[in-house]
């Protein structure tokens, strides 16, 4: 009797236990606590490089990332960053995924002495034909969402390859010149760019639209070969967080594809054009071209004057809010791989540096803090 009375009474223990014990969090995609950045369709599928989400959570220990069937095979690697600390590679494919929060460098904020009890984690696509579909997320038993303030900056760059190149990889040295740029400003970012594209509708290098189209798109090129997704729909740009800032950088692409000058005019003209009744007070920053560094130490350069001569125009017809980023200087040969084209990380670094001190004197300065803190 006393054997079944204690076995009985264990028993009860343990179920009492398991029903006492603090479920998991699950955190669906249409929560509101989610803030999302970049284009994302109605089945909450990324698309372009750099879009993501960010999460600001009380007592966060772990965090698992369930996408679904639709995400690209067999991988997709995202750019996961602590509390403001450099991103970190992690590889991901649909179904579970745990994400590593220790061993990420976090930001080295000396107000912060002991482990922060709310978090801010940062997940940013990086490679243009991928996409993730999120299912939800899980946090461990205890956690809580916590609402995300976002900073009051908010930059959109528009480009191709010179802009996207290794958005959010493992090292933290190589971080592209838009990440760093806003990471330095406290800025929120969307990055609207796309390798190989040209700013002409045309195809270069096997992209099936230029930026003149793409852009008011919510896919990027590579929907032309998604298995699940192979259209495009308009882009409501009401759903953007509001930008404050706009650069622009593109047109490398026409060139090696010899798009006459006149052309290429043409489509700046009309392009901004486009920007500026889209955002009718921002100011729109077009980068010109850095040129490419040869070994006897001159540089060649493409459509000289042309982006300058209309952005002159357009301030002389009462548009004094769009200014010409002159980037001659800014590198050099050891600032570019062997193609003499794309920045290494070493000149994605330069020029970074060289764009936040034209800002500065521009009269842009870098805010003192996140508005989100970690605490």
């Amino acid at each position: 009797m006393i054997s079944f009375v204690s076995a009985f009474v264990a028993s009860v223990l343990v179920g009492a236990s398991i029903v006492n014990a603090t479920p998991s969090k699950e955190i669906w995609p249409n929560d509101p606590l989610i803030w999302y950045h970049g284009r994302w369709d109605q089945g909450y599928g990324s698309w372009w490089p750099g879009t993501g989400f960010k999460l600001h959570v009380e007592n966060l220990d772990s965090l698992c990332l369930y996408l679904s069937p639709n995400t690209t095979s067999p991988s997709v690697n995202i750019g996961v960053s602590v509390n403001y600390g450099e991103y970190a590679t992690v590889s991901v494919k649909a179904g579970q995924n745990v994400i590593p929060l220790s061993g990420i460098s976090a930001s080295t904020d000396s107000s912060h002495h002991s482990r922060p009890t709310s978090s801010v984690i940062r997940i940013n696509v990086q490679a243009p034909q991928d996409n993730i579909y999120l299912e939800k997320l899980v946090l461990n038993p205890g956690a809580r969402l916590l609402p995300y303030t976002p900073s009051k900056l908010s930059f959109q760059f528009i480009g191709d390859s010179l802009s996207s190149v290794r958005l959010s990889p493992a090292k933290p040295n190589r971080r592209a010149w838009p990440v760093k740029t806003s990471d330095y400003f406290k800025a929120e970012y969307s990055t609207t760019v796309q390798p190989g594209a040209c700013l002409t509708d045309i195809v270069c290098w096997g992209v099936v639209h230029g930026l003149t189209y793409q852009f008011f798109k919510t896919e990027a090129p590579s929907y032309i070969d998604s298995v699940n997704h192979n259209y495009t729909t308009d882009w409501d740009f009401s759903r953007d967080y509001p930008p404050t800032h706009i650069f622009f950088q593109a047109g490398t692409n026409d060139n090696s594809f010899h798009v006459p000058e006149a052309n290429a005019t043409v489509a700046y003209d009309e392009f901004f054009s486009k920007l500026r009744r889209l955002y009718p007070s921002q100011p729109i920053f077009a980068l010109g071209t850095w040129g490419w560094p040869q070994d006897d130490g001159s540089f060649v350069y493409f459509y000289e004057g042309v982006m300058e001569d209309v952005i002159a125009k357009k301030r002389a017809d009462g548009d004094t809010n769009i200014f010409f980023v002159k980037t001659r200087g800014w590198v050099a040969l050891d600032d570019v791989y062997s193609d003499r084209t794309h920045l290494n990380p070493q000149g994605s670094a330069k020029l970074a540096a060289n764009l936040e001190e034209w800002l500065k004197n521009w009269g842009l300065e870098p805010q003192a803090k996140w508005p989100t803190s970690t605490c």
